[in-house]
């Protein structure tokens, strides 16, 4: 089955899905299982990441879904020990032969670590890929707005995804309006801020209006403000949950209300700082 999932169009015609499936902290024995669960309840995007070790393990879900290659968006990132000219494209090959496949749809710079300054070169590296075929849309994860006019400042090749922290906690906006001006697509990574903001009495009395979850809801405000989402969930209940968030809609009041909890709560590190 398929769920109902809007999809948004990036900057270069591609179009992802406007939520899907996280794998981040999954085991990779584990992670199987839970894309399976997620492709049978009707996600078709899958997020993954070199780092988190479980590439083997959703390009096992992929082999054995039945589902054709251009059915299911994929996703996967350069870790920052990899970045570099020619370590990206060894780092992209590794990637690649650990999920089976012979194109990712989104390969995403993992974090800048500006101290190596090494992110500039590492898009170099992407920008052949690209030009190559290999890779359907390029983009970032964790880059700050002086990190994105840097990487802009040497290249022509705008990142048509930057995947960040983002949740009612955490709103982000000077960088959102930043995307906003270049055409980049905001994803969004902890947006449900590990569960920190559900207990909040702006989520909860809406979700009780709705008849539905806190989870619910925040993921109802991402899909509304425009956000790609990935929840990541292990329990098949859940997984479905996350996915049954089109059938509502929040007001404006109710938008107003979540935006205003926003107070700059990290729940991952600082990506000024991480090296």
């Amino acid at each position: 089955m398929t769920a109902n999932v809007p999809t948004v169009t990036l900057h270069n015609g591609v179009t992802m899905p406007q939520l899907g499936f996280g794998v981040f902290q999954v085991p990779d024995a584990e992670t199987t299982a839970a894309v399976t669960a997620a492709l049978d309840a009707g996600y078709r995007s899958v997020d993954t990441a070199a780092i988190y070790g479980n590439e083997a393990g959703v390009g096992k879900a992929l082999a054995v879904s039945g589902l054709a290659r251009e059915e299911v968006f994929v996703t996967t990132k350069l870790w920052n020990a990899d970045q570099g000219y020619d370590a990206t494209l060894r780092a992209f090959d590794a990637s690649l032969a650990k999920l089976g496949l012979d194109h990712v749809d989104l390969y995403l710079i993992h974090w800048p670590t500006p101290a190596r300054d090494l992110y500039r070169e590492s898009w170099k590296a992407i920008e052949r890929l690209v030009a190559d075929g290999r890779i359907r849309a390029a983009g970032v994860s964790n880059f700050q707005p002086a990190h994105l006019r840097r990487l802009l400042d040497s290249s022509s090749l705008v990142p048509a995804v930057n995947q960040i922290e983002l949740h009612p906690g955490l709103q982000q906006n000077e960088l959102r309006a930043l995307h906003a001006e270049l055409g980049i697509v905001t994803e969004a990574w902890s947006p449900l801020a590990q569960g920190a903001v559900l207990g909040e009495e702006a989520i909860t009395a809406v979700a009780q209006r709705h008849g539905k979850s806190p989870a619910q809801v925040v993921l109802r405000w991402h899909l509304q403000l425009g956000n790609v989402v990935i929840p990541k969930s292990v329990t098949p209940a859940r997984i479905r949950e996350n996915l049954d968030v089109f059938g509502f809609t929040l007001s404006d009041d109710e938008m107003a209300a979540i935006a205003a909890l926003d107070r700059g709560l990290r729940t991952g590190p600082d990506p000024d700082t991480l090296n």
